[in-house]
Formats: structure tokens, sequence, C-alpha cells
């Protein structure tokens, strides 16, 4: 019999009522395993009622009570690291390592929440006037809502809800109905460690589900994580509704190797910021960018490499890297392979005929490396999502740094040379929101905020460490005046001398 994921609202499983369900694939066998209920309009607003009844206390709560509610969910997450890779695993198809990797990722920002009673500290200053003083705070927003992708099921949840909760919100999240499981393990482990009832909330559904979101009256605000045409729409309608929002949204990231580079470092960094989940990452790099004569070179190498890697499932302990989502996205992901070619592009790897023996009908691709490839291709254009990596030739610094500028998208960057003023050039001169200098994929650690420029972010926070913070709270400034104790009333005696 398949396997049925509901809702959690109010703190236990509740069966969905729409009648609808969406089929979850394994993405190795291309079996159906699981059905996940679809919400209706009704369930949702079910799901934002009890965060809303569960506000009314949580939101007063003590910050003692809401970390120590997180030091044990933090243990617990721990504990069971394993169990949430292995449902990642089953249902998106990376492989073992990379789903715990994945974890500890989200771990981190569990972690930053722990430590909210400083982040949460106000200011003041005194007499700023006579006998006046400011203070500035900041509170919670209410009920806020998450809508997170299929590539991160327990990573990029875990960006928003602990933060959000940390700072005495209550939430509602809404995963990916692809692969929706990892994300009612974490709400129920956060019930296990104490969290009250309502204050974290899961409802699955489609487009149905996420307009009921940005619709609602009582959601004060919507994180989102996803491809940059919702990421606009997301940011759009919700902001229509009067709520803040935070949409982060596609890239093209692009990894620019100068002639100092060391090239066989450079190789290894394009194969595994390229491949790596199979490249279903926002933070991937799809572009490298080789200046100079060392093109040819680095394209060996890269190609040296690719080769070697394994694919497989991803519970085989020896697989490297899995298959994609589903088999649709698979077939997307290979037109842009097979269609290369007449657009301008070298294909030194042709991984669309890829299959793993015994597993013939799982969604498999292989490695894919395109050369030469132009700016105005489809395969530079737009954001792949799997394992394709296109090579693009330049003759200068400045002509690869104009190239990756001009991308509409602006979300993760890198640099490699072993030049420190051109690294720091770089640096200042790039159009992205994150920059790694020698360093393939930098996402931030958690107490730095992630997120992008231009396409790629949709809204003025980015997501996680200080803007997370600001995100989830609003400033408060206060203005206080009080008399002088000495100048009281006739007849009031507060054991002050009178002196006037």
């Amino acid at each position: 019999m398949t396997k049925t994921v509901n809702h959690w609202i109010g703190g236990r499983t509740v069966e969905g009522t729409s009648g609808q369900y969406g089929p979850v694939t394994d993405p190795a066998t291309g079996a159906v395993t699981t059905q996940v209920a679809l919400a209706s309009v009704a369930e949702v607003d079910a799901a934002v009622a009890a965060a809303k009844a569960a506000y009314t206390t949580w939101g007063t709560s003590s910050l003692a009570q809401r970390t120590t509610v997180l030091f044990r969910y933090r243990a617990l997450l721990d504990a069971h690291r394993d169990e949430i890779a292995a449902l990642i695993t089953a249902e998106h198809g990376k492989v073992h390592s990379d789903a715990l990797g994945e974890v500890a990722r989200g771990l981190e920002i569990v972690e930053l929440a722990c430590g909210i009673t400083t982040q949460l500290k106000g200011e003041l200053s005194t007499q700023v006037s006579n006998r006046v003083d400011v203070s500035s705070i900041r509170q919670s927003l209410g009920v806020v809502a998450g809508i997170t992708p299929f590539n991160f099921p327990a990573m990029v949840p875990m960006w928003m809800f602990p933060l959000a909760i940390a700072c005495g919100n209550t939430f509602v999240l809404k995963p990916s109905e692809k692969d929706p499981s990892a994300a009612n393990l974490l709400a129920e482990l956060a019930s296990e460690a104490g969290l009250p009832d309502g204050v974290l909330n899961v409802v699955h559904g489609d487009k149905i589900a996420v307009d009921a979101l940005l619709d609602h009256p009582d959601v004060a605000a919507v994180s989102f994580v996803g491809s940059t045409p919702i990421a606009r729409y997301i940011h759009a309608t919700a902001s229509a509704n009067g709520k803040r929002v935070q949409a982060l949204g596609g890239a093209k990231n692009h990894m620019l190797v100068l002639p100092d580079a060391d090239l066989d470092a450079a190789a290894d960094a394009a194969v595994s910021a390229a491949y790596g989940s199979a490249g279903e990452r926002c933070m991937a790099i799809s572009a490298v960018v080789a200046v100079g004569a060392i093109g040819d070179e680095l394209v060996a190498r890269i190609r040296e490499r690719a080769e070697k890697i394994k694919i497989g499932p991803g519970n085989d302990p020896t697989s490297e890297m899995g298959p994609l989502i589903t088999a649709a996205h698979r077939d997307k992901v290979a037109s842009y392979v097979t269609g290369a070619a007449a657009q301008g592009a070298e294909v030194v790897l042709d991984g669309t005929g890829h299959t793993v023996e015994g597993f013939e009908d799982g969604h498999w691709i292989g490695l894919s490396l395109l050369d030469k490839v132009s700016t105005d291709s489809d395969a530079y254009k737009d954001e792949i999502f799997g394992p394709v990596l296109c090579v693009l030739r330049v003759e200068s610094y400045e002509d690869g740094v104009a190239l990756m500028n001009a991308s509409p998208f602006g979300n993760g960057t890198a640099i490699f040379t072993r030049d420190g003023g051109a690294a720091r050039r770089f640096q200042m001169e790039i159009q992205a929101g994150m920059v790694g200098v020698n360093v393939p994929i930098p996402v931030p650690v958690g107490y730095h905020s992630f997120g992008g420029w231009k396409d790629s972010l949709f809204g003025d926070h980015h997501i996680y460490g200080n803007d997370g913070v600001h995100f989830y709270t609003r400033g408060k400034v206060t203005t206080t005046r009080w008399p002088d104790p000495a100048d009281a009333p006739a007849g009031v005696d507060l054991g002050f001398p009178r002196n006037h």
C-alpha cells in the first residue's frame, strides 16, 4: 500500500480532506512510493488559525523558554541526522553524504537560533535631551509562512522556521510536494522537543496552497526559495497584499579562472560545484569563464575528473551522484545538451544517454560538459538545474567580469587565482550577492546572511544571519521623559529631598 504524507497542524498529524493527492517517486527507480495530501484553501486556513492561536502565548513567551526548546530541538536533530538524510535520499535522490551535508547546514541555523538572546538585544541612549531617553527594540510579527523548494527539503525549511520561532513568531511551512516527508519529521521532532502545539505547522500542496498563504490576511510575512519566475510572482502577490517578503530566485553562477590559477584546484572545484547534488542547487557553478590560453587545459582536466564520477542510487555508499528528481525534469535538462551543438557549443561530454544497470526506470542523466558556449545560447541563458557545465572563453579579466555582470542573475560567483590584488578587484567589481575566492560554492555560514542580487532576490532582506533576524522582527523606538522625583506634587513623599 502506498504511504500517505498528511499535514501537521496544531501539533498533530491531520489527514487531508481535499481529496487531492500528488505522487512522490523514488527517483532511483521511478516508482511511486508515496502520495502526499494537497491542501485546500480551508486546510490552509486551519493551519494559519492554529498558528494564530499559538501566537497569543508564544509571542509573549520568555527568551529562556524559546531557547530551551531550541537547544532540545538541536539535540534531537543531531540524533536523527541519518533518518532525515534517508528520507531526503528516498524522495529527492541525492546521495546520502549530500543529504547529511544538507542536514548539517540546516543545523547551523538552529544553532544560530539557540543564541537568539543576543540577537534580540535592543539599544538605549540616555539623556538625549534633559531627562529624555530613547530605546529601540525588535518585536515579532505574528504568523509567518515559508514556501520551500524540492532540492533541499530539510535545509531550506531550517533556514527559515528556527529563526522565525526564536524571534517569537509562529510558522506555517509549505514544502515542495515532490519530497514532503522530511518536513513532517522536522515538525514532529520540534514537538518532541517541547515546541507548543501550533507554533510550527506543515501544509502540503500546490499552487492552491501557495496562493492561499499569499492571500491570507493573518499571514504577516512570506519567505520563499525557488525559481526566478515564481519568486517574482511570490514577491508581487504577497507585497500587493501588504506582506513582508523575502523571495530568493534562480541563478546562473559563474566561476572566473585566471591564467595564474592552480588548474588542478580549479578543475576539482568546477566538478564538485557543477555536478554535486546532480546540479540541482541554486549555488551550483554552471558556467566556467576561462581567461586566455588556459581554456583547453582546464577543459581537459575537468573532463578527466568528470568521467570518473560514479552515478547510482543515493543509498549506495559508492555513488557520487544520484538521479534527478523527476523524469520530466531529467528530460528538460537533457534537451539543453542535445540542442547545444546546433547553437555553437562543443559537446565535450554528453550524459543524456546514461542509465544505471538494475535501475533502468530511474531518472538518470550523466554529466555533460559544453565548451565554447556562446552567451546567446539557451544552455547559457537558462538555469538548467542539472549536471550540465558550460565553459566560456574570454581574453582578459575585464572581459570576464563584463560577461558575468551582464547576466540577469546575481546569486553566487567565484574567482580562482593566486593574485590577491585580482581577487580584491573581483570582490569589489562583481555584481553578485555571494563571492568565493578560490571557493567554488560561497554559501555563508549561519551567522552571515545568504542571498543574491538582481533576478536572484526579490525583497530587501537576505535569508538567515542578521538579515533573517531583522526580517522576522520589526523595530520599535520609544522616547521617554520622566519628571525628576524631587518635583513630585505636594503631599506625595517619595523620600527625595526638596531642592527648590
